[in-house]
Parts: C-alpha cells; sequence; structure tokens
C-alpha cells in the first residue's frame, strides 16, 4: 500500500479542522466574545487612558492565550471523542503532517483573533501605531501566533484522551508560553509606541518568536507521533 504523501494529509486536516470551526462557530461565537470580554473588563478597571495605552499590548495577548486553551481543547475534544487520531495512527498516516495541518488550522484561527483584538484596542484603548510600526505588528502576530499554533497542537495532543485535561492542558502550557507572552507584549509595545518604545526595539522581541516557533515546529513535528502513540 503507497503511503499518502504528507503534503496532502497537511492539507486534509487543515480543510477538515477549518470546515469544523466554520460548522460550529465555536471562534466567533465562543472565542470572541470570550476575548472581547476580556478587554472590555480592562478598559473599565483600569479606566485611564495613558495606562490603557501602556498596557494594551500585554491585554491583546493576554486575551490570545486564554483563548488559545479554548480552541486546542475544542480541537482535540472531537478528534478524541470519534477516536479519529488512533484510526489514523492504525491507517499508518505521518503523524507529523497531521501535528502540522492542526498547527495551521490553528495559527490561522488565532491571526483572525488577533486581528479583531487589535481593533479593539484601537478603538478602546486609543492606541496608535505608524506605518513602520504596523509593519512590525504585522510580523509579530504572524511569528507569535505561529509558535502559539505550534506549542498549542503539540501540547493538546499531550493531553488528549486524559482524564481532567480541561484543567491539566492550561497548568501544562502556560509555563510554556511564558517566552511568547513576554516577548509578543513588548514587540507589540514597541510597534504603538507604548512608554515611548522605539519601533526598531521590538524586532530582537520579534526574533525571539520566530526562534521559539522554529523549535516547537520542529520539535512538535519530531514527538507528535510518539505522543499520540502513547
Amino acid at each position: 500500500m503507497s503511503q499518502t504523501p504528507k503534503s496532502r494529509v497537511v492539507s486534509a486536516v487543515l480543510t477538515k479542522d477549518l470546515r469544523i470551526e466554520a460548522r460550529s462557530r465555536v471562534v466567533t461565537n465562543q472565542v470572541l466574545p470570550f476575548a472581547g470580554l476580556i478587554m472590555i473588563m480592562f478598559a473599565f478597571a483600569l479606566d485611564n487612558d495613558d495606562v490603557l495605552q501602556r498596557v494594551a499590548g500585554g491585554l491583546i495577548w493576554l486575551a490570545t492565550i486564554f483563548s488559545l486553551f479554548v480552541i486546542v481543547q475544542r480541537s482535540f475534544a472531537i478528534d478524541t471523542s470519534d477516536s479519529a487520531l488512533d484510526s489514523l495512527r492504525v491507517a499508518g498516516i505521518d503523524l507529523s503532517a497531521v501535528f502540522l495541518g492542526k498547527a495551521i488550522a490553528l495559527t490561522l484561527q488565532l491571526i483572525a483573533l488577533d486581528v479583531v483584538l487589535i481593533a479593539a484596542a484601537f478603538l478602546l484603548y486609543q492606541v496608535h501605531v505608524s506605518a513602520g510600526g504596523l509593519v512590525l505588528l504585522v510580523t509579530c502576530v504572524i511569528c507569535a501566533t505561529t509558535g502559539l499554533g505550534f506549542v498549542g497542537t503539540l501540547y493538546g495532543g499531550l493531553t488528549a484522551g486524559t482524564t481532567g485535561r480541561e484543567t491539566l492542558l492550561p497548568l501544562l502550557l502556560l509555563p510554556v508560553v511564558a517566552p511568547v507572552l513576554i516577548a509578543a507584549t513588548r514587540a507589540t509595545e514597541a510597534a504603538f509606541g507604548s512608554g515611548g518604545a522605539a519601533t526598531s526595539e521590538g524586532w530582537a522581541w520579534v526574533g525571539l518568536l520566530t526562534i521559539f516557533a522554529a523549535v516547537f515546529g520542529i520539535g512538535g513535528s519530531l514527538a507528535f507521533g510518539p505522543l499520540i502513540d502513547e
């Protein structure tokens, strides 16, 4: 029996996850209102334009990471409920391709979420961005969400099917994504010019985000299969 090409598996898994989201609308009906509520609550809690402008970057990425847990748990709950991952393993499908497909789907959903959150920051927190800051911001979003997509998929596979995965996933994932939270926040603050930060200061943090994404992209591709097998 010939093995299915890796690119076809990646495309099939990616399409499947996005179709499930399009039909269930979990991101639209649950994640977006949840993330938006976080942004609104902080706007009322802090109630100071200067403070809000300084912390806007951190609030965007806190909301993104909290939303990450919901999206990852939903994605793997569907796969484990009908033993889809077990079926793929038994069929001899390359699980690294499954990892990449799910990670890309998760990344695309996070990018869509961040577009809305950044728009909310402009509206609620009155932040501003220059042309150079916009390039930095877009690059930061792509690199950070890619890293979160890889690590979220890896740890989602690790906790899939385990008892209490709803609480186990955040406990395992929060310490790991701390570098993304810090680096993405600093890069976003530089893009917004928060606290007088220069745009050029953000590119070093984007470099850290790129390294994080590369490490978990490669590591996840190698480790996802063994984790699912166990």
